[in-house]
């Protein structure tokens, strides 16, 4: 089953619709009365490590008005699927394929359409009205350093010069009534913008989306080349531009049916302190790291809002199982158009967070080959950022079977003779291997490793043959014999 031949089609437009179709799935659950101080983050971490545990929306939050409420858990079971717009039957690795034929090898751009009116705009809250704690953002983790209003959220910014429109994902920590920080990492598009602005000695006008539709989210993650709006990729999988308002002290393009909108400044000067954060790698954010300060200048709501929540935990969570399908689709896609040739799959997974591990399985054509598509994975534009291990493996190899990757790891592949390593590379600020030293002098750098797991090409027809069954075989024993397994 592939993606050209399967029906593609996005039916929701908003969180609202994206809920209505979880719930339709049998896969939305209400929790009433959890605390934001504790047992909302509590119940996260406890459900995004399973594919099958339902999303989770928290309602009737001590301290906050009635009808303001939290989701979480969004990734996962035939909702995942639902939401990139295909069937729920598809496996993980079926979806990924299915997205990158339908989605990414016919890419179209429409850009969003400007209206002037929209859900978003029912509330908007200036001045002395500005209060960020009428909303139930949670403290997440037991050790983070406050509350964070914006997990499954992105900032709207624009270029100062050519006007590019982007939306990235970056956390947001509340700091005050009228005050947050987020976390942009170097290099990354939001705080390009932001270093552009502060250039110039301006602030930086920001949107940050705090209760979005879960597409834009997603693509908000993604790394798209510079110049390319989301908002324009989103509308070319949809096939409809995004709905989008202007903000109403900033000018930004903020999507017309969001939860929630907060709009600010960001100072080009003014750093504040920013975490402890549970973060995507499993381990807190180092102490004493400070983020660009944030004025808020308006709040824009629905009535009975809606807080995206999608807080890392240690991997694989529910983040990750999304991502890795996102994330796999456009490596192979990046593989592909830098001519390594023969990439029958890829899967960046899950346990790395999505970015850590990428298995790539290939049919051998010539001596090199193995290398060639490592060293492409490691620097291409999806690997180029937080890629720790590649491991590289023959087209019998099911990569995103992680047994079956670290057994071809473990035993086709020779320490010393099959492991190139890649120095000085890109990475997050959340990366644990950064030394203490080396990250005060702002040098995210890390070390990678590329593993030739394929069978040696100049004697691979003299490689011991596996004893695995053929796929003729195996499909005889699940027909005769798959009760002995249930």
């Amino acid at each position: 089953m592939t993606g050209s031949n399967l029906a593609h089609r996005i039916a929701y437009d908003d969180l609202r619709e994206w809920l209505a179709i979880a719930d339709g799935l049998g896969e939305l659950r209400t929790v009433t009365g959890a605390s934001w101080q504790e047992e909302i983050g509590m119940a996260a971490e406890l459900v995004s490590h399973s594919e099958d545990a339902p999303a989770v929306l928290f309602d009737e939050v001590p301290g906050c008005a009635k009808g303001f409420r939290v989701v979480t858990n969004i990734f996962g079971g035939s909702r995942m699927r639902a939401t990139l717009g295909f069937p729920s039957e598809l496996s993980k690795v079926e979806l990924s394929e299915a997205f990158m034929e339908s989605c990414l090898l016919d890419q179209r751009l429409i850009p969003c359409e400007t209206v002037n009116a929209g859900p978003v705009l029912e509330n908007v809250l200036t001045g002395e009205a500005i209060d960020l704690g009428l909303f139930p953002a949670p403290q997440w983790h037991e050790k983070d350093g406050g509350r964070y209003i914006g997990t499954g959220c992105f900032n709207v910014s624009r270029h100062p010069d050519t006007g590019w429109i982007n939306l990235g994902c970056y956390r947001i920590m509340v700091k005050g009534a009228r005050s947050v920080a987020y976390n942009a990492a170097p290099g990354k598009h939001g705080r390009v913008h932001h270093e552009l602005w502060a250039k110039r000695g301006e602030k930086m006008p920001v949107a940050m989306v705090v209760g979005g539709d879960p597409l834009l989210f997603l693509m908000g993650g993604s790394e798209l080349p510079d110049g390319v709006s989301e908002y324009d990729v989103v509308g070319g999988l949809r096939g409809r531009p995004v709905s989008v308002v202007s903000g109403p002290t900033t000018g930004l393009p903020i999507p017309a049916r969001a939860e929630i909108v907060i709009e600010g400044f960001v100072d080009p000067e003014a750093m504040v302190p920013e975490g402890p954060f549970g973060d995507w790698t499993g381990t807190y954010t180092e102490a004493g790291r400070r983020r660009p300060l944030v004025e808020v200048t308006a709040v824009c709501h629905r009535n009975d809002p809606i807080l995206l929540g999608c807080p890392p935990q240690r991997p694989p969570d529910e983040y990750a199982r999304l991502t890795a399908v996102l994330r796999s689709a456009m490596m192979k896609k990046n593989l592909q158009d830098a001519g390594v040739p023969d990439v029958k799959a890829v899967w960046c997974h899950e346990v790395g967070g999505a970015r850590m591990l990428i298995g790539v399985s290939i049919t051998q054509r010539y001596p090199g080959h193995a290398r060639q598509a490592g060293q492409v994975a490691a620097s291409c534009l999806l690997g180029a950022y937080a890629t720790k291990w590649i491991v590289v493996v023959d087209d019998d190899i099911d990569v995103s079977d992680q047994d079956e990757l670290l057994w071809a790891w473990l035993f086709f592949a020779d320490p010393v003779r099959d492991v190139d390593y890649f120095r000085g590379g890109w990475t997050s600020p959340a990366d644990p291997t950064v030394t203490p030293w080396e990250r005060a002098k702002g040098n995210l750098t890390n070390n990678r490793a590329i593993v030739d797991a394929c069978r040696p090409f100049h004697w691979r027809d003299r490689f011991p043959e596996t004893n695995v069954p053929s796929a003729e075989s195996a499909r005889r024993a699940r027909e005769k014999f798959s009760w002995l397994l249930q």
